[in-house]
C-alpha cells in the first residue's frame, strides 16, 4: 500500500536533516523523497505540521509481567511503547521471577520479539550473587539489576567478568543508607513541605565509587538515572579524562523539580527523587551538551490502590511511555530550549550508543522504524486514551498536546 505524506517535517538525527518534504511510503518503507512519480493508488495525506522521524529507543522500563500482571502485561507494555513512539523497548530484569536465567528471556522473547531484555547481574537482582552471565549473554541486550549494587567489590568482579562479553552494562548510583527514609531531594522545598529529604551525596558518593571502578578496570558502563547537578559534574570530569562511561537521566527529571511536589501527588514520588531547580537546569544543559547521553523513560506502572496513599508511603515510580515524547516536545522544543534534532538524538542515536549499537541514516528502500508525530494534536490523559494498564502519572485527567499518529516497525 502506497501512502504519500505531503509537506511533512522529516527528521533524521543521523544525517542531521530537518526539512519539510513529500515522502512516498510503501508498506512503511520510504520509496522516495519529493517523488516524481506517484502511483494512482497512493493514499494522499496532508501532513503539514506533523513530524516523520525514526522510532524512539527507550533504554530501560519496568513491566508488571511476570509477577504483577495487574500493573502491566508485556502486551500492554508493548502497546504503550508503540503508542508513544518507542519502537524499541528494553525491559528491566526486576520482574517476579527476575530475568536472571536464559529460559525466562527465551519465554519473553518468543512471545514478544520486539521487547529486548536486560539480563540481571545478580540472582533475583538482590545484589549478592552473580548470575550465570555467560549463559545469559547470547539472549540479552546487556546486563543490569536496575537497582543499586552497594558492594563495590562485587561491582569490580562483575566488570572484570563481563568485559570480554562486549555487552552493555548499566549501573545505578544510589546509597540507600544515605537516602534513609527520605522521599524528596533535600533542600528548601523538603523543609517547606515537611517531607524527609534525600541528600545529594546519596547519589554523588556511590557515583564517584562507580567511576573509580570503571576507570581502573576499563569496562564501559552506562550510568542510569542521573538526577543531580553534582552527578553531572562528576560525569563531565570523568568523560574529560577518557573514562568509558555513558549516562542517562529520566524524562521526568528534565521536566519537573521539587517545586512540583507541593501537590503531594503520589505519582511524583520517584527514585531517585525529583531534583531541585538547579539540578533540573543542570540536567537539561547536560543532555544538550552530550554530557548526559540519553533520556530514559523508566516507565514504572502501579495499580490505583498501590499509588492512592500518602506521598511518603507510595511506591516510587510513574508511567511515561505514552507521555514522554509529547511533553518533552512541548516543554523543551516548543519553548526553544532545544531543537527538534537535539531531542531526537537523545532518544535515538545516543540511546543506541549507550547499548553499544549504531544507527544508520534513513535512506529510500531501506526498512527503518518510523513514526508520524503530530505535536499539535490535543488529547486527555485518562484510562480510555492510555494503552498502559496503569494510570500513575501527574498528568492524569489533564489535556496535553502531541500524539503519535502511526508507527511503522521492522
Amino acid at each position: 500500500m502506497f501512502v504519500l505524506l505531503q509537506q511533512v517535517r522529516f527528521l533524521d538525527p543521523v544525517a542531521n536533516v530537518d526539512r519539510v518534504t513529500d515522502v512516498l511510503l510503501e508498506d512503511g518503507i520510504i520509496r522516495a523523497f519529493e517523488p516524481s512519480e506517484i502511483p494512482e493508488s497512493a493514499e494522499r495525506r496532508s501532513c503539514s505540521g506533523c513530524v516523520l522521524a525514526p522510532g524512539l529507543i527507550d533504554l530501560y522500563s519496568h513491566s508488571g509481567e511476570p509477577g504483577f500482571e495487574e500493573r502491566e502485561t508485556l502486551e500492554s507494555l508493548q502497546a504503550a511503547a508503540i503508542a508513544g513512539g518507542f519502537t524499541r523497548l528494553n525491559l528491566l530484569p526486576d520482574t517476579t521471577p527476575a530475568i536472571d536465567h536464559y529460559a525466562i528471556v527465551t519465554q519473553i522473547r518468543s512471545k514478544f520479539p520486539r521487547i529486548n531484555c536486560w539480563g540481571a547481574l545478580t540472582l533475583n537482582t538482590d545484589g549478592q550473587q552473580m548470575t550465570e552471565l555467560a549463559e545469559l549473554a547470547a539472549d540479552v541486550i546487556g546486563f543490569t539489576d536496575g537497582k543499586a549494587i552497594a558492594n563495590l567489590a562485587l561491582v569490580r568482579r562483575l566488570l572484570e567478568y563481563v568485559q570480554p562479553m562486549k555487552k552493555a552494562i548499566a549501573l545505578w548510583a544510589s546509597d540507600p543508607g544515605l537516602a534513609g527514609k527520605g522521599v524528596i531531594r533535600e533542600g528548601t522545598n523538603s523543609m517547606r513541605f515537611g517531607l524527609p529529604g534525600i541528600p545529594v551525596m546519596a547519589e554523588s558518593a556511590p557515583l564517584a565509587g562507580l567511576i573509580e571502578c570503571v576507570e581502573a578496570i576499563g569496562t564501559p558502563v552506562h550510568l542510569m538515572r542521573v538526577s543531580t547537578a553534582r552527578g553531572v559534574e562528576l560525569i563531565r570530569s570523568a568523560k574529560s579524562r577518557g573514562v568509558p562511561i555513558t549516562a542517562s537521566t529520566t524524562w521526568l527529571h528534565l521536566l519537573l523539580d521539587t517545586n512540583s511536589v507541593q501537590s503531594y501527588d503520589p505519582s511524583l514520588r520517584l527514585d531517585p527523587p525529583l531534583g531541585n531547580l538547579s539540578d533540573r537546569q543542570a540536567l537539561i544543559q547536560a543532555v544538550q551538551e552530550g554530557v548526559i547521553d540519553s533520556i530514559a523513560v523508566d516507565h514504572s506502572p502501579y495499580t490505583y490502590e498501590e499509588k492512592t496513599v500518602a506521598f511518603g508511603e507510595a511506591p516510587p515510580g510513574a508511567i511515561g511511555l505514552e507521555l514522554a515524547l509529547p511533553l518533552l516536545w512541548s516543554n523543551l522544543v516548543e519553548s526553544g530550549c532545544w531543537s527538534a534534532l537535539e531531542l531526537w538524538r537523545s532518544l535515538t542515536i545516543r540511546s543506541a550508543q549507550c547499548l553499544g549499537q549504531n544507527l544508520n541514516a534513513i535512506a529510500p528502500n531501506q526498512p527503518s522504524d518510523l513514526i508520524l508525530f503530530d505535536p499539535n494534536e490535543k488529547w486527555t490523559v485518562d484510562r480510555s486514551n492510555l494503552r498502559s494498564l496503569s494510570t500513575n502519572t501527574a498528568w492524569l485527567n489533564q489535556s496535553i498536546s502531541g500524539r503519535v499518529l502511526e508507527a511503522w516497525c521492522f
